[in-house]
């Protein structure tokens, strides 16, 4: 076997036509494989960055022009048997040709092609073109084919194979793209080669067992022998003249196991897979890493309605999950280093489960090779989101052959813990109006009820399906029913106060959000708006929900003063999604075992945009990120309301016991004591203790002016209770001594109060586009103090850092 990459000398065209202006008509333009072509548009200087401002709508044109790849490669004849040209990714409706002689079309970027040349290749100089027909128009064609089907854009997104975000959403461009967006390269190769290694890895007792199902190809029909070996254990299976499958069984004695993060070390093996020709001679070998772990999902009927608990090696995991969005609406530019920040930021959040949306991709390898590597568990959709698809041809059989590459391409990871059918589309269906505009046509239930299922049962028995997110376990029941399965909650971000969060006691909340507008030094690169404000053109350009600033104001009408500029309403709109998600996650967790897992909407950005995410598109952390790392630590004091009263939930997802004395005091707002109690805590692992707060800690004398602190004497994470929102509040107007010292890498500045400081904050990216801070969002009593470690490789000035917009705090007005 031999690889040859087909990487360079590529040129760019456009297909004449009256759209394409004409700087790109005509012209021959330098393309990057892999790439696509906005970005090539980008290197070029021909189009303005999409990202800015409102650039995105002057790039409409892009996705409905055809567009033409080519370059000339080299074939020196080696005596070969096949020489296949192989295609990991094209997006999207290909036609490819060598030497002007057509050799394959594809419909689906989804999915990797092989095409055969063997006849049409020349020794010396050989072209290849690969013509790419508009996305738009290939959907619309199939809509008008098979009669339109409702969705939640205006977008034909379900009528093509096509990453359904490039057609935009609620948080991401419309940016329709077209190109060469994986590897492609000429194979050469004799007699066969391994066409699929399906490693399936189970635990039998303490021993680890390893299933290799091996597929080849062949160019001729000798006896071959496939060889596979995993922890010093080794095993090989003839495949008679004429066979193309294989079975290997492996068995390791008590290999370590594969643990996610914060219940042990995730553990892997080599395994190696060789095919070898009857002379014993290597024709094709594959590697990866596996690791041994069990996974089962728990979903019995209980006196709560019916579970949705992960099990890993037998142990129940409350799943502390984000979900994931394409980091880059041009997946090229996502690298692995990029993706290694991105999962930092998450464990560092003390997030265990990623969550891959179904609107976006199969993740790359490098993406599940590094969440195998840190002990992050993967939760992936099948790619179908927010809409009623066809099943009709062609679109089973694509969906079909996508769904058997991408399962038999990821089964090996240990990360993979969960395949789910679809986001939101059966919801959709009983919830959304779509059953008198379907009249009856297919809209997706046999993919994700039948189809998808038998796929996975068929080459993935290892892990769990989940026919939907949301998904209640019956079709007899509502697909959203908190009580069953898992669900999402919407109407908080959408019409409620977030405090409504409290209202539900679910069995696993797999999506809920709430917004706030990237951070400062973000909008200033994004944006050109003089001066900036919540509705000035190009904040209102990258807001994309429906009714979005109009919500943000409704949350901050709820809880907090107003705004009197633009830097009080960017601080207390990313407060308030800081707070909303804090108390969602609070409240789920209080009620494990009940409820075993919250998954928020979202990590991560596609481009810098007002959105769910904790991280925003130009990579910063928003105060939400501090909030999740805090909601989600592995040892969580909170105080919930329950039955007219106040408990103290001490929740521990450690594997020890936690043992500590909570002191507990209602106090007023300057620091005087009203009530105090002691209790000592004896939190089992894995498990929760709720304990009463005594009245005179629970009633205050005045609302207004009390709170209640949680203070456990081991330094876990205070726990706060106001009586009161922040826009009642007798505040005490803010008052603070501020020091900033040079630390290595940057400043350290320490703050003590002079009055309460509610949820203080320091935004250096204001000073500093490359600075970060280490902590946010502390409150402060008076005569308490707090240390920020600012990071940027810049002196700062001391003054700004410790002045507003740069030091705030909700009572700094």
């Amino acid at each position: 076997m031999s690889q040859q990459p087909l990487h360079e000398g590529w040129v760019l065209r456009a297909v004449p036509g009256s759209q394409v202006p004409p700087e790109v008509a005509d012209r021959e333009i330098p393309a990057t494989v892999p790439g696509c072509v906005h970005t090539d548009l980008l290197d070029a200087g021909l189009i303005a960055d999409p990202f800015l401002d409102d650039n995105e709508s002057r790039s409409t044109w892009i996705g409905r022009t055809d567009w033409v790849y080519e370059t000339t490669f080299r074939h020196e004849p080696d005596g070969a048997d096949r020489v296949d040209l192989v295609c990991a990714g094209l997006d999207t409706v290909a036609t490819l040709a060598v030497n002007g002689v057509e050799v394959g079309r594809t419909e689906n970027m989804h999915r990797g092609y092989r095409f055969d040349l063997r006849s049409l290749l020349r020794a010396g100089d050989n072209t290849l073109t690969v013509r790419f027909d508009s996305a738009y128009r290939h959907a619309q064609a199939q809509q008008e084919r098979l009669g339109d089907r409702p969705n939640a854009y205006p977008e034909p997104f379900h009528f093509i194979r096509k990453m359904a975000c490039n057609f935009g959403w609620d948080w991401g461009p419309t940016l329709v793209t077209a190109g060469i967006w994986q590897e492609i390269a000429l194979h050469a190769w004799s007699t066969a080669r391994l066409a699929s290694v399906r490693p399936l890895v189970t635990l039998d007792g303490a021993d680890g067992r390893v299933e290799v199902h091996v597929e080849v190809e062949r160019a001729g029909d000798e006896p071959l022998t496939v060889r596979a070996e995993v922890a010093g254990v080794v095993a090989a299976v003839t495949i008679p003249a004429g066979e193309r499958t294989a079975v290997l069984t492996l068995t390791v004695d008590e290999p370590a196991r594969w643990w996610p993060r914060g219940y042990g070390e995730p553990t892997r093996y080599p395994l190696v897979v060789t095919l070898l020709d009857r002379a014993g001679s290597t024709l094709d070998d594959w590697t990866r890493r596996i690791g041994f772990r069990s996974v089962r999902l728990d979903t019995a009927p209980d006196a709560h309605g019916s579970a949705f608990t992960l099990h890993v090696n037998d142990i129940p995991v409350f799943v502390r999950g984000v979900n994931w969005i394409p980091d880059d609406t041009f997946p090229t530019r996502i690298t692995r280093d990029r993706l290694a920040e991105r999962f930092g930021q998450a464990i560092e959040a003390n997030v265990n489960l990623l969550r891959v949306w179904g609107g976006g991709r199969y993740e790359s390898t490098d993406f599940y090779d590094l969440a195998d590597e840190l002990g992050l568990l993967v939760q992936q959709d099948f790619l179908f989101a927010c809409a009623a698809y066809p099943e009709e041809e062609p679109f089973r059989t694509e969906v079909e052959a996508e769904a058997r590459e991408q399962v038999t391409r990821l089964a090996g990871h240990p990360s993979l813990v969960l395949w789910t059918g679809n986001n939101e589309n059966i919801w959709g269906w009983h919830d959304w109006d779509w059953q008198e505009p379907l009249a009856g046509r297919t809209w997706g239930r046999g993919y994700y009820l039948e189809l998808l299922p038998s796929v996975v049962a068929e080459l993935d028995p290892t892990r769990p399906y989940w026919p939907g997110s949301p998904w209640s376990g019956r079709e007899d029941l509502h697909p959203n029913d908190p009580a069953h399965g898992t669900t999402h909650i919407w109407d908080v971000w959408n019409t409620d106060d977030y405090t409504k969060y409290r209202a539900y006691t679910p069995r696993f909340v797999a999506e809920f959000g709430y917004q706030a507008p990237p951070a400062y030094a973000t909008l200033r690169r994004a944006l050109s708006d003089e001066p900036l404000a919540p509705d000035s053109p190009g904040m209102a350009h990258h807001q994309k929900a429906t009714g979005g600033d109009a919500k943000l104001q409704r949350g901050l009408d709820a809880h907090l003063q107003a705004p009197r500029d633009f830097d009080d309403w960017h601080f207390l709109t990313q407060l308030n999604q800081a707070r909303a998600i804090q108390l969602g996650v609070e409240h789920f967790r209080s009620l494990r075992p009940v409820c075993m897992g919250t998954i928020v909407w979202q990590l991560n950005d596609c481009w810098p945009v007002t959105s769910w995410s904790a991280v925003d598109g130009d990579g910063r952390r928003k105060p939400l990120w501090y909030a999740l790392r805090r909601a989600y630590a592995d040892r969580l004091l909170t105080v919930q309301p329950r039955d007219g009263g106040l408990v103290l939930v001490a929740v521990n997802d450690g594997g020890t016991p936690w043992r500590a004395t909570v002191s507990v005091d209602r106090v007023g707002l300057t620091g005087e004591p009203r009530a105090k109690a002691t209790m000592p805590l004896d939190v089992p692992a894995y498990g929760t203790v709720t304990l009463a707060l005594p009245a005179e800690l629970a009633r205050p004398d005045d609302a207004r002016r009390e709170l209640v602190v949680a203070d456990a004497a081991d330094g876990t994470a205070r726990a706060f209770w106001f009586f009161a929102e922040d826009r009642d509040i007798d505040w005490p107007a803010a008052e603070w001594e501020a020091v900033v010292e040079p630390a290595e890498g940057g400043h350290r500045v320490r703050v003590t109060a002079g009055t309460v400081l509610r949820d203080l904050s320091l935004f250096p990216d204001r000073l500093d586009p490359a600075a970060e801070v280490d902590e946010a969002l502390v409150t402060l009593l008076p005569g308490e103090s707090a240390t920020f470690l600012v990071r940027t490789p810049h002196a700062l000035d001391p003054a700004a850092l410790t002045s507003r917009p740069v030091l705030r705090c909700v009572n700094d007005n």
